[in-house]
């Protein structure tokens, strides 16, 4: 089964139009027979993708740890729920049952799931696809940043270019499914 890995905000932001796409993308992945691997929280966008998913019948792991059970609200009415010690484990859990990665609009901790997701594969450690959620251009100026950071001989443009982006949430998966299917085969 290709699961997505989602990371997002627990709190779900000024704008509606987030709140809807992560419902609109627990909905196309769940109508895809594919499974949704995320935080494990019932608030914020959290609440509202793994929420969307399990009302079309799809699979929905969380993963949570102990400390934030009850800051975030655990959703206790999942597939499965995973109670890990500590953030690191919460990361590699849900990188472990993942097949491909997706942004929603968040915070700080969501920008640094994607970063170390995103070094993991620099690095070698995983070949899995990974993307941004581009709603109503909220990693737009981030995109920007990182295209200025390939100008400036940071980035290299191969790297950047691994990093897909689109506003529309079909896109976004075709695009990572088709880079998980392009992947050469392992032994």
């Amino acid at each position: 089964m290709v699961r997505i890995c989602i990371y997002m905000g627990s709190r779900e932001g000024h704008d509606d139009s987030f709140r809807l796409a992560a419902e609109t993308l627990g909905r196309s992945i769940a109508r895809r027979g594919w499974g949704l691997v995320y935080g494990g929280a019932r608030v914020g966008l959290m609440g509202a993708v793994a929420d969307a998913a399990l009302r079309e019948g799809g699979e929905v792991i969380g993963v949570i740890p102990h400390h934030l059970v009850e800051r975030e609200m655990a959703h206790e009415g999942l597939t499965r729920l995973l109670r890990v010690d500590d953030m690191h484990a919460r990361k590699a859990a849900m990188a472990e049952h993942a097949n491909a990665f997706i942004a929603l609009p968040g915070g700080i901790g969501t920008l640094e799931e994607l970063f170390e997701t995103w070094t993991w594969q620099y690095l070698g450690l995983h070949d899995k696809p990974i993307g941004v959620l581009d709603v109503n251009g909220f990693y737009r100026p981030l995109l920007t940043f990182l295209d200025h950071t390939v100008e400036h001989g940071f980035l290299n443009p191969e790297t950047r270019s691994r990093l897909f982006a689109a506003a529309d949430p079909d896109l976004l998966l075709e695009r990572l499914v088709s880079a998980y299917h392009a992947q050469p085969a392992t032994s």
